[in-house]
């Protein structure tokens, strides 16, 4: 059954407002009765400023950047469409738990393109979630809603890439619970981990399984540009120079980036969770963002 994103989301924004506007008329009818009570109308009002009611009115990017982050979870199995709640925080894993969206098997999410990664599987939610013949018109939403321009798909891959880490580090107050791989300042390479999931072989999946053919791939893409540049003239060598240019830097950066993944890999780091975000980020922050 196909559904809107944009209908849930009126849906929810009712449920806050009347929620909100309850308090509000509680909190004021508290106000009115201790002022009738002491006598002291002359000197205050009973109505409350709506910046101090406690419950929150829904915002479409927050709750939009918060279907994504949910969305994650399912990904990586924190939660699951087939069960509420946190479903996977360590302990036992329970496969039966995920039948609508199966969880990725590695604990590894690259956010380099648009073709596979975790870009490819948040289509694959949306589409498990709220159908496929509303797909096209909920991307669009959700990319209207994250204020970027352009096509929907390219917006919201964008956002991965550039933004949701940082919007979850915030909202889990610097102690986050996906950690993004990173090879650098150029993005040559960049990756989400879910730390519950983590095990002492994630890294050299890590690197045998992405980082590596990641720069194999930059290697080959390279050949094949330099082989061009050789039959090439007019405008389209200058193009390709640059191309080729950009290439060599993340190819550097991504070299780096194998050497201190691989320095790590052979530790066979394990991570005691009991200690804390903080402490277990720094054994692997030379990857990390």
């Amino acid at each position: 059954m196909s559904e809107l994103i944009s209908n849930r989301f009126k849906k929810w924004e009712k449920i806050c407002s009347d929620r909100f506007n309850r308090l509000k008329e509680n909190e004021e009818k508290l106000n009115s009765f201790f002022i009738d009570l002491y006598g002291i109308g002359d000197e205050i009002s009973p109505e409350v400023d709506e910046r101090y009611i406690t419950v929150r009115k829904a915002l479409l990017q927050r709750e939009i950047k918060s279907l994504i982050s949910y969305a994650v979870g399912c990904i990586f199995g924190r939660y699951s469409l087939d069960k509420e709640g946190l479903c996977y925080a360590g302990g036992d894993w329970n496969a039966s738990d995920y039948s609508t969206v199966i969880p990725c098997s590695d604990n590894i999410m690259t956010i380099n393109s648009t073709d596979n990664g975790l870009f490819a599987a948040l289509m694959d939610f949306f589409e498990a979630a709220y159908g496929k013949d509303t797909l096209e018109e909920n991307l669009g939403f959700i990319a209207e809603a994250l204020g970027g321009n352009g096509e929907p798909r390219n917006v919201i891959f964008m956002y991965l890439r550039k933004s949701f880490y940082s919007d979850h580090v915030k909202i889990y107050k610097k102690r986050p619970i996906y950690w993004e791989f990173t090879s650098g300042s150029k993005g040559a390479f960049k990756a989400l981990m879910y730390i519950h999931r983590y095990n002492e072989a994630t890294l050299s999946l890590l690197e045998k399984g992405y980082v590596i053919p990641r720069c194999e791939a930059f290697r080959a893409e390279l050949k094949k540009l330099s082989e061009e540049l050789r039959v090439t003239s007019g405008p389209e060598r200058t193009a390709l120079r640059r191309d080729i240019s950009r290439l060599q830097t993340l190819l550097l950066e991504m070299e780096d980036y194998i050497h201190r993944v691989h320095a790590l890999a052979l530790q066979n780091i394990k991570l005691d969770l009991d200690d804390g975000v903080k402490f277990n980020y720094e054994k692997l922050k030379d990857i990390l963002a």
